[in-house]
């Protein structure tokens, strides 16, 4: 529920000012020569009605006082200056107190930018809502008003409109609260999560869809087609202008549109279209008649309507005869490519977000589903219209690097769905090593889309490249796929919980300084930490170094199957094939066992991976509408547990709730437990009857026993007790060593020496033979990925 204006008895007024406690560590603050404030729904600001929050007013005739549990704030009731007005902070995780003096310059976390156009590596970021200076401020003085009719600039152009965040270190609580204030993270589509195609490239109807074959016959799931700006005319008169504007098919190249989408969608795909709209509508276009009837300009004369998305008749022809009879035709949604600039002609109005805005309430409107552009950031408050588009990247190892921090660190401004042109869009050199570790980042990013501009040696065709980069990215775009379950659960929490699906490191240990300083390692939603590779191989060692912190526990790589010991800073090694995927012991990962289809809806057959230690659980989140909104009694919820004892451990598979219609009636599940042993004995329990399993294997590289079960009802309650679930890795440890050893460009007597010493490991000796290997190994990867092994326990 919208409630733009705060409770009354929130609020303190005075003679220019208005100042509005919204909770006890979140104040804003209005100054006003005209005494006009505004309680209107602003571009940031969706809701200020917060629950009732205590504090105490010392009121005098030249000061006023405010008192929360948090914050002390002090104001001389004249115009906002830094000597009158100020905040003490009260610390929290053991930190001391901090104070804010109005015009303090804002030094936060960092937010995220508006574009990466033409970035080579790092770019300067904007400010976020947490700081380790303990307060933050959001100024939305400059926000434009929203209205059940549209929207108006403020009356008084001078005003002062900012929001105070003091929440010390309690980053997770200040990001709710954003939330709560700014407007809550949109549903997305089930289909955003799985694999994206892309390409600036002049397809033909033929060619698309030859190209949309060819990746099912390679076993490549995709759910979302783009077509850039190609798809429409671009070759036009010069009298026309310039030819990236356009909303007609181009029936060389797509002789028949609506059958070209019709094929699209049989494949399982949905639909994006590229818009450059700067342009307008001009003579040429299949809309031209209608759209300059409608806005009355002389057709004779081909007089163009000029593109004016703050005029109200033109955006409502816009859309009526511009995109809504191409969407009639089977578009799903519009990929905004705006790059010109924030210069609507109206001050104050910025035409990205005002294209932002009303494409997604458009796209929304009844009997359409869930809203959904693809466009770049306009400024706070633009999470409300997913999905992000970051730009035209530069394809570099340097942009690669600076990409897993650009999009943990958007969560400090609440941007949680960015859109990555995944391996790059332009200019660099041609990496097929690069190419692998971008799409492994994008299979952990919140959107997976590889993209590439019309060069016609760029595709992103993973037989593009050599046979084994084809081979490891096929295997990590199929993993994406496979992700699904998990992704649309985190997608449901990151609305209801109101936590982003990626997370910088600092969120969950705010006072530990270590943390800080490993930018871009993440939370992947609740349990997972994604360490990206973005650093070439060591040729020598065929592995890539990467320093990472690990949180308090214990962690399984996903991939290895190693248990490492938790809170500590370590190197990990890793080969092409794999970055590093840890989850915290107690989790569950549920992924869909189907990779050969593009469907991407309630999985019949599961793989659950289990990765014990400690009780844990997870519930699995489906809904069968995909409603606008959460509606509760929409979704389904199946809970996975595992539950620790002395003698044995129990994981359970409970029955489905909520809206059982939202879930299969019979599902199987293929279980895959981490760190057993392999003479682990159990009884498996349905409806605590004895059933048997399909089959059950042991894999002996990460230590992984499988136990695949027959078809059950999802209204049934499963048991497994296992017993004897001793995590041993004194062989596979050996083996790992034997495999690094074995690819290492370097001596084999260095290689025989090394593995004599290795032979002689179990956990007890550990750091007696990482000395000798010291001794023994002189490549510093070589010898840093043995001692990876050694120490993870």
């Amino acid at each position: 529920m919208v409630n733009t204006k705060a409770a009354k008895d929130s609020i303190i007024k005075g003679n220019n000012y208005r100042i509005s406690i919204l909770t006890d560590r979140l104040i804003r603050f209005e100054y006003s020569k005209k005494n006009i404030f505004v309680d209107e729904e602003t571009a940031a600001v969706t809701n200020r009605k917060f629950p009732k929050v205590k504090f105490d007013i010392l009121d005098s005739e030249d000061k006023l006082v405010i008192v929360t549990d948090y914050l002390r704030v002090i104001y001389d009731k004249k115009e906002f200056s830094g000597e009158g007005l100020r905040i003490n902070v009260s610390g929290n995780y053991g930190t001391t107190s901090s104070v804010w003096h109005y015009g303090d310059k804002n030094e936060s976390l960092k937010g995220t930018t508006r574009t990466l156009d033409a970035i080579d590596g790092e770019t300067e970021l904007g400010e976020g809502i947490v700081s380790r200076q303990m307060w933050s401020v959001v100024d939305d003085s400059n926000s434009m008003l929203i209205t059940k009719d549209g929207f108006k600039l403020r009356e008084d152009e001078e005003a002062i409109d900012l929001y105070f965040f003091g929440y010390g270190l309690d980053f997770l609580t200040a990001l709710k609260d954003f939330y709560t204030l700014s407007g809550e993270l949109p549903l997305l589509p089930r289909f955003t999560l799985g694999n994206w195609w892309s390409r600036y490239y002049k397809y033909t109807q033929k060619s698309y869809l030859e190209l949309m074959d060819r990746f099912d016959s390679e076993d490549i799931p995709f759910s979302v087609a783009v077509i850039d700006m190609d798809w429409h005319i671009t070759d036009v008169e010069g009298r026309f202008g310039t030819g990236w504007t356009g909303y007609t098919w181009n029936r060389e190249l797509f002789p028949s549109p609506k059958d070209f989408l019709s094929e699209l969608h049989t494949r399982g795909y949905k639909v994006l279209l590229n818009v450059h709209p700067a342009d307008g509508i001009r003579a040429y276009e299949d809309c031209y008649k209608d759209m300059g009837e409608f806005m009355g300009v002389d057709i004779k004369k081909e007089e163009p309507v000029l593109f004016d998305i703050v005029d109200d008749k033109f955006r409502e022809g816009y859309f009526k005869h511009v995109h809504h009879p191409l969407e009639k035709q089977g578009v799903d949604y519009w990929w905004i490519d705006w790059q010109q600039g924030e210069n609507s002609g109206h001050k104050g109005l910025d035409p990205l977000w005002l294209l932002n805005y009303f494409h997604y309430k458009d796209s929304e409107r009844e009997g359409r589903g869930r809203g959904l552009i693809l466009s770049r950031y306009a400024g706070v408050g633009s999470h409300k219209y997913p999905i992000g588009f970051s730009g035209d990247t530069i394809i570099t190892w340097e942009s690669l690097d600076f990409q897993p921090y650009f999009t943990a660190t958007a969560s400090n401004i609440g941007y949680a769905w960015w859109s990555h042109d995944i391996g790059g869009h332009m200019n660099g050199i041609r990496d097929d090593e690069m190419f692998v570790r971008w799409v492994q980042l994008g299979v952990f990013s919140p959107i997976m889309r590889l993209h590439s501009t019309c060069n016609e040696f760029s595709g992103k065709e993973p037989w593009k490249y050599n046979q084994i980069a084809e081979r490891i990215v096929k295997r990590y775009l199929r993993l994406r796929h496979r992700l699904i379950p998990y992704l649309y659960t985190m997608n449901k929490r990151a609305n209801v919980d109101k936590l982003p699906l990626i997370l910088p490191l600092y969120y969950y240990e705010p006072a530990n300084d270590k943390v800080y300083n490993y930018k871009n390692e993440y939370y992947f939603g609740e349990d997972l930490i994604v360490c990206p590779v973005t650093r070439k191989i060591d040729t020598e060692s065929g592995l890539a170094k990467t320093r990472i912190w690990l949180p308090e526990g214990e962690w399984f790589d996903i991939f290895t199957g190693v248990r490492y010991r938790g809170n500590r800073e370590l190197e990990i090694y890793r080969n092409l094939e794999d970055i590093a995927v840890f989850a915290r012991e107690g989790s569950i990962l549920p992924l869909d066992a189907n990779v050969s289809t593009n469907e991407i809806s309630s999985p019949a057959e599961m793989d659950l991976f289990i990765f014990a230690g400690k009780d844990g659980e997870f519930t699995l989140a489906e809904d069968e509408k995909e409603f606008n909104t959460y509606v509760e009694s929409d979704w389904a919820y199946t809970g996975y547990e595992i539950l620790e004892g002395n003698a044995k451990r129990i994981f359970r598979i409970n029955p489905v709730s909520g809206n059982k219609n939202a879930a299969r009636e019979k599902r199987r599940f293929n279980l895959y437990f981490y760190g057993a042993g392999k003479e682990s004995e159990f009884d498996i329990l349905l409806d605590k009857k004895k059933i048997e399993p399909v089959s059950i294997e042991y894999d002996e590289t990460k230590n992984v026993l499988i136990i695949r079960l027959p078809e059950i009802s999802t209204k049934s309650t499963l048991e497994i007790e296992v017993k004897a679930f001793d995590y041993s890795l004194h062989k596979s440890i050996q083996n790992k060593v034997f495999d690094i050893l074995n690819k290492a460009q370097i001596e084999y007597d260095l290689k025989t020496a090394v593995m004599e010493v290795v032979r002689k490991y179990n956990s007890q000796n550990a750091c007696e033979l990482i000395g000798e290997i010291y001794c023994v190994c002189e490549n510093e990867f070589v010898r840093g990925a043995i001692i990876e092994l050694l120490s993870a326990k």
